[in-house]
């Protein structure tokens, strides 16, 4: 089986997913192209047209599938390269572009938007990492197409539905298997009950990763009195939010990782020192860092909105109010002071993600493109 791979905006959980499917599928032959991910409007529609010329001989090579994410300008590039439109194609969305919150957006996502929207049409089958993933694109489709003034055809987000499935990205199975580590205060020795409750944040340091509500979330658990140390881990960008900088500063004497982690052995033994891992974020689809650090022991402290009511129970989820970012920060304040007080005591223990590891998920994946092809071949 030889399967063309395109990924449009190679970020760091786009590659992991690719890495992933060439685990899963070591039996097929890969081929990939991938562009990195910056400069996004250009990307998302500028990938036709560079793929088409600079790698027009590779495009143009026999595949038996083809697996696109969901930044490819997938309608544009199988008319550019027709011999692509022959190709079972399926196409992987990662995230969408109309569930980005509104404060943070940088010009009209419209066009972005509508790219994603000819993707999906042109596509064989979609495939999302999370069922919030699917509805929040379903009806983002459906609210924009509702608002053109005329000439819209019935029944397209119907066609989405029907050729759609959710199949999470695969957590990465290590040697001591997804769940390393359970039991009384997992990350310590449980005599030792006087350190400090290690709490952990990972995302990318821009607006959508929730950084002013960090910052304020960690300004109200400082009134609780709570004996705790801080990793807040992510890429900085020259325009990152003031607010991480402004952490930085003002929790610098809490904090035992701050920024970039480059090695994943380093990251790993982070994940294994933590006790909780806490979440801000304005914008998630599946929360893979979250089900990492939940899969290595850790308690997540998470927001009750996007991804994470589809993944966790109400116990790990903090009210949201976005109309009153100071509530929603001593909610999730009060949520990390009760969690850690449990954690002490011995009466908490880290969710079951295990059906998000390779293992139970790579099934789903062979089922899903094998049924892509047999449907083509018929």
């Amino acid at each position: 089986m030889k399967v063309l791979l395109l990924s449009a905006y190679a970020a760091q959980s786009h590659v992991f997913w690719q890495n992933q499917l060439l685990k899963l599928f070591p039996d097929w032959q890969w081929r990939e192209l991938s562009l990195p991910p910056r400069h996004f409007a250009w990307r998302m529609r500028g990938n036709p047209l560079y793929w088409s010329v600079a790698e027009r001989a590779t495009l143009e090579e026999h595949y038996d599938l083809l697996v696109a994410t969901s930044m490819v300008d997938l309608a544009t590039l199988r008319g550019l390269v027709p011999n692509l439109a022959t190709i079972p194609t399926i196409l992987y969305f990662h995230e969408n572009q109309f569930a980005y919150p509104e404060r943070g957006r940088v010009g009209n996502l419209l066009e972005a938007q509508m790219v994603s929207l000819y993707s999906a049409i042109a596509a064989d089958s979609l495939l999302f990492n999370s069922r919030y993933n699917h509805d929040s694109f379903m009806e983002g489709c459906q609210g924009m197409l509702a608002g053109f003034p005329d000439k819209v055809p019935k029944g397209i987000v119907e066609s989405l539905r029907q050729k759609s499935a959710v199949v999470p990205v695969p957590l990465e199975r290590t040697e001591e298997g997804v769940l390393a580590k359970s039991g009384v205060w997992p990350a310590a020795d449980p005599d030792d009950l006087n350190r400090p409750i290690r709490i952990t944040w990972i995302g990318r340091f821009e607006f959508d990763k929730g950084g002013d509500g960090l910052l304020l979330t960690l300004r109200e658990l400082e009134k609780t009195g709570l004996n705790y140390s801080l990793a807040v881990i992510g890429q900085r960008f020259r325009n990152s939010p003031a607010a991480f900088a402004t952490i930085e500063e003002e929790f610098g004497h809490l904090l035992v990782q701050f920024g970039y982690v480059e090695k994943v052995a380093t990251y790993r033994q982070i994940l294994s020192e933590a006790d909780i891992i806490l979440s801000t974020a304005l914008h998630e689809f599946q929360g893979l860092a979250v089900l990492e650090a939940v899969g290595a022991g850790c308690i997540p402290v998470v927001p009750g909105r996007l991804v994470y009511p589809e993944i966790f129970s109400e116990e790990f989820l903090y009210t949201c109010d976005p109309r009153s970012p100071g509530l929603e920060a001593r909610n999730a304040a009060q949520l990390l002071a009760t969690i850690a007080g449990d954690i002490i005591k011995g009466t908490i223990h880290p969710p079951d993600v295990s059906e998000f590891e390779e293992s139970r998920i790579s099934a789903r994946y062979r089922i899903v493109f094998e049924a892509v092809i047999a449907v083509a071949a018929r």
